[in-house]
């Protein structure tokens, strides 16, 4: 296969699956899925990003790779976590239209069409609000607290921020950058760039076959994320201008200070110490240590999309 030429052709509707460790659950998925995506786009692709599981689910995968031509795999070196999973897909979807789902089987495909008439109405993204959700009372409580305070924060005013089932326009998906564990708050961040955000209630499945893969450590994460978002969104400029604009006024407090020694030295022939001084001294410090951080922030951002390249390990399709 051309991968040049067929890894650039244009699809109307991407279906983009992160996976770890779901052997028992591709399978279904991929049958239930070739079963509504031909009735709602004239062509279609079925992405799988193989997060680096440990059990037969890359053999399935290879499997589907090698019966069904609408499904790509891209596999990944070790597991980096989802949101790794989904910025490298987001880079390979070809779709005008792209779907995000979960590969447990406790989102249903029969929702897609429900999605692309959301995307028809003129939303850029739309989220999946399991409304009625089967998980057990430790993860549904938790996420219900989080995400009122994360509507609250952010003023994008929907009801489930962290439900993996979502409707991109490409535009999205190819303006939205996520890192770490910033999946969470993809309709925050495609707010932040100007996209209209909307919601669709999705029917939710209890999981069938293994277990969840996020741990209590989740919750402190989320709100740690939180805190970078709402950073990154408020400031919109480069790293070096956020930092150095901190330090740039820091510098100039510092310098005053100074100065305003510096003429009291003159003034008096003697300079001693004084906690006005050592502030003066304090500022100017803290202003070359912000301004380093901008350029170090700098380089961490020019890098990210060649450090992301690496983690593929090979690619079907």
């Amino acid at each position: 296969m051309n991968e040049t030429t067929e890894h650039r052709r244009a699809v109307d509707l991407s279906v983009l699956v992160p996976v770890y460790n779901e052997a028992e659950s591709v399978v279904p998925l991929c049958e239930q899925l070739t079963g509504v995506l031909p009735k709602v786009a004239d062509s279609y692709e079925i992405v799988f990003v193989d997060d680096g599981s440990s059990d037969s689910t890359a053999a399935q995968l290879d499997a589907l790779a090698q019966t069904d031509d609408h499904v790509r795999v891209v596999f990944l070196r070790r597991n980096f976590g989802k949101s790794a999973a989904l910025s490298i897909g987001f880079r390979e979807v070809r779709g005008e239209r792209v779907i995000t789902m979960d590969g447990d089987l406790q989102d249903d495909p029969a929702e897609i069409p429900g999605f692309l008439t959301k995307l028809d109405e003129g939303y850029d993204l739309v989220s999946g609000w399991k409304r009625v959700r089967h998980d057990p009372i430790t993860k549904r409580w938790p996420s219900k607290l989080y995400n009122r305070v994360t509507a609250i924060l952010s003023g994008v005013r929907i009801h489930d921020f962290n439900c993996g089932f979502k409707a991109y326009r490409q535009d999205v998906v190819k303006s939205v950058h996520v890192y770490g564990e910033l999946h969470r708050y993809i309709p925050v961040l495609a707010d932040r760039l100007g996209f209209r955000v909307g919601e669709k209630v999705v029917r939710h499945h209890a999981r069938r076959y293994g277990s969840s893969k996020y741990g209590s450590e989740r919750l402190i994460n989320g709100f740690l994320d939180l805190l970078t978002v709402m950073f990154l969104g408020r400031s919109r400029r480069n790293p070096l201008h956020v930092f150095g604009r901190i330090g740039v006024i820091l510098f100039g407090a510092g310098m005053l200070i100074n100065l305003y020694m510096l003429a009291v030295w003159i003034r008096e022939s003697a300079l001693r110490v004084r906690p006005l001084l050592i502030l003066g001294v304090i500022l100017v410090v803290m202003a070359v240590q912000f301004i380093s951080m901008g350029l170090l922030a700098e380089m961490v951002v020019s890098n990210r999309q060649e450090d992301e390249e690496k983690m593929v390990r090979r690619r079907i399709g």
